[in-house]
């Protein structure tokens, strides 16, 4: 018995099980394709399991931050070990009691998305007494990206439009509670093109110090943002990319000649590619059965635990693939009461029957969180962290109802 079937008969299935000797092997890999000196901010969004988040600060001299978005992330983000101060919280809609939360505990960089953004920080700060740094996040009006998803040079609600700053630049570094101390740039996700990559990150480089110089942008910090790609349950491994940190030098050395003394501090961040190829979705065949000329093999894991953001048409695959050898074709298909709950059309498949065990691979990021996890109350899938053949932990999340004091509970529940 292997260690997944022997993992599968212990913890049941669905399960996810994360590697932490992957996740380091990942965060040194691309801290190596960085030029030194470079700070990495982890992405909590791709997966905030603490013990997977806390691996990605355990490096040493190659030890991620953080980068959050909401109070959740941020709790999990404490919890793996990040002090507030190495948190980068980011996103379009930080209310008011969200910044007073992050502030009080002690974040003070904040990602800019809007004037009214910056305002709400500044408020924020204010009435805590404090000094938050702003990274203004800039939309491009340009982009030289040809592959991955695009992030910049269109209507957005992320970012501020670069053609507005000469105009907002006054009112931007006069905010009371805040100080403007570099800019974020997220130009595209999962580039496959290395040179797709490096051209989209020397053109923020280039933008940066322009506007710098014409529009007065503070450049104590840059974070040139990220991109770089991993797949995502299918087979294959993450991109390299060999050129990455010498063209980097090249252009930083052109447009910030003082970034090696360190005059600006300079980031990337990432998430899946750091996290990815560390996980792996394991799930049991429930029952196989023809319809009308096609075949159905029907598992314990759907869209309730894997890939939920696929309406989005972004993250989960045109179809999952599976490990091992492939010798039939059927509609691999999870257990919810929907037609939606399909992970695969007329894919390549093992011979299968009933009971026996798939492993999904590269599901390390966007699985139990980026799922309809409540959808029609299946039980949430158990996440086992091993390092190597190591148990390390088992957990699972369980969503709970809490009804609030002012309302009355219905007859006969009590809130837990």
């Amino acid at each position: 018995m292997n260690s997944h079937e022997e993992w599968a008969a212990r913890f049941g299935t669905p399960l996810y099980v994360y590697d932490l000797d992957r996740v380091a092997v990942a965060r040194d890999e691309l801290f190596s394709m960085l030029p030194e000196g470079f700070e990495l901010y982890y992405a909590l969004k791709a997966n905030p399991h603490p013990e997977v988040a806390r691996a990605t600060r355990e490096g040493g001299s190659h030890a991620c931050r953080a980068e959050i978005s909401s109070s959740g992330e941020l709790a999990a983000a404490l919890s793996a070990g990040f002090a507030a101060e190495e948190c980068l919280y980011t996103g379009p809609g930080k209310t008011d009691g969200e910044l007073d939360h992050a502030l009080g505990l002690g974040v003070r960089m904040f990602s800019v998305e809007s004037l009214g953004d910056l305002r709400h920080i500044g408020a924020a700060a204010v009435r805590l007494g404090v000094t938050a740094q702003a990274l203004l996040r800039i939309n491009s009006l340009t982009a030289s990206a040809t592959t991955g998803m695009r992030m910049m040079g269109k209507p957005s609600q992320f970012g501020i439009d670069s053609e507005t700053l000469p105009e907002l630049m006054p009112e931007l570094t006069s905010i009371a509670g805040t100080r403007v101390v570099g800019a974020h740039f997220f130009t595209m996700s999962n580039a496959k093109d290395e040179a797709s990559l490096i051209g989209e990150m020397q053109h923020v480089i280039a933008l940066a110090a322009e506007l710098g110089r014409e529009v007065g942008l503070p450049l104590e910090f840059l974070d040139i943002g990220g991109g770089f790609s991993s797949p995502y349950a299918v087979r294959g491994e993450r991109a390299v990319y060999d050129k990455l940190r010498t063209e980097l030098e090249s252009s930083l050395d052109v447009h910030l000649p003082g970034w090696r003394d360190g005059t600006t501090r300079l980031a990337c961040e990432s998430g899946r590619y750091l996290v990815g190829d560390s996980g792996s979705l394991l799930t049991r065949v429930v029952n196989v059965k023809q319809s009308r000329g096609g075949k159905f093999v029907i598992v314990d894991a759907g869209i309730n635990t894997l890939g939920g953001l696929s309406g989005l048409g972004r993250l989960l695959p045109a179809s999952v693939e599976v490990d091992g050898d492939t010798s039939d074709v059927a509609s691999l298909v999870g257990p919810l009461c929907t037609p939606g709950d399909i992970l695969g059309r007329d894919i390549d498949l093992p011979e299968l029957s009933g009971g026996e065990l798939l492993t999904v691979p590269n599901a390390g990021a966007y699985g139990v969180t980026a799922s309809l996890l409540t959808f029609l109350g299946r039980p949430a899938p158990a996440e086992l962290v091993v390092r190597g053949e190591e148990v390390v932990s088992v957990s699972r999340l369980e969503p709970r109802r809490v009804f609030e004091s002012s309302g009355a509970e219905p007859s006969g529940v009590a809130a837990e």
